[in-house]
């Protein structure tokens, strides 16, 4: 899998999943434009920078219809194109649903999914001129099998799932690909803070016996976005060491 003279932008990607996903577009030869809410994005570019990669970023609010245009026209004025959209970026707000607020429910939906129809809308103007793109959105496990106290962030993830089937269908024939990755019980520094009852209880429940790595989430992301997966789209993929079957 080789990318050079591609483009893509992953959003979310300042840790974790999505900065997993970046380095591994960038090491096989991306540019990348990478996104983050604040300047902590800068902060990755730099370092990413440094070892010699081609990568931008951008910093604001994506669930804002302004800046989800502005990091699309920015990418293609940096690198002249855009050929992947990875739509990583994602927040929790986890409360019982009798304690969950307005707020928390239209937070986690103005960033999971208003921000990824928004991008994407922008995306595939410039991918359709080219016949060929790919679009890659991060689902989660929790999407499809609920989880208590995530009825928001569930709700948010399953959404994904269907917008995501229903890009495959409408944007096929253009010659682009919409795919979704439902990560499981992935080592990051989100995972990390759970209380350790919790990472047990996941762990009891997980064939393989392990957590995942953001690692082998990003191979999954370069794989779909590779020559090799052409004939794939409109598919939920989860990486999640059986958690889910």
């Amino acid at each position: 899998m080789e990318f050079s003279g591609k483009t893509v932008i992953v959003t979310g990607s300042t840790r974790g999943i999505g900065k997993a996903i970046a380095e591994k577009f960038a090491e096989l030869g991306a540019n990348v434009m990478l996104s983050g809410t604040t300047d902590k994005v800068y902060d990755v570019v730099n370092e990413l920078k440094g070892r010699g990669f081609s990568v931008a970023g951008f910093a604001g609010d994506l669930a804002v219809p302004e800046n989800a245009q502005a990091i699309v026209d920015q990418t293609v004025e940096t690198f002249g194109g855009l050929d992947i959209l990875v739509n990583n970026a994602g927040i929790t707000r986890d409360k019982l649903l009798i304690k969950m607020e307005e707020e928390d429910w239209d937070t986690v939906m103005d960033i999971n999914l208003k921000s990824v129809f928004l991008l994407t809308k922008a995306a595939v103007k410039i991918m359709m001129k080219k016949k060929k793109g790919t679009i890659i959105n991060l689902s989660s496990v929790v999407g499809l099998m609920g989880n208590s106290s995530q009825a928001n962030y569930a709700a948010s993830k399953a959404g994904l799932i269907g917008f995501t089937k229903s890009v495959a269908k409408e944007y096929a024939r253009r010659g682009i690909t919409c795919n979704a990755i439902a990560p499981g019980f992935i080592e990051t520094e989100m995972t990390g803070s759970l209380p350790e009852e919790v990472k047990e209880y996941y762990l009891k429940n997980i064939p393989l016996g392990r957590p995942g790595t953001t690692s082998e989430v990003a191979d999954l992301a370069v794989f779909l976005a590779s020559d090799r997966a052409q004939y794939i789209t409109g598919q939920v993929i989860n990486i999640d060491g059986g958690l889910y079957m």
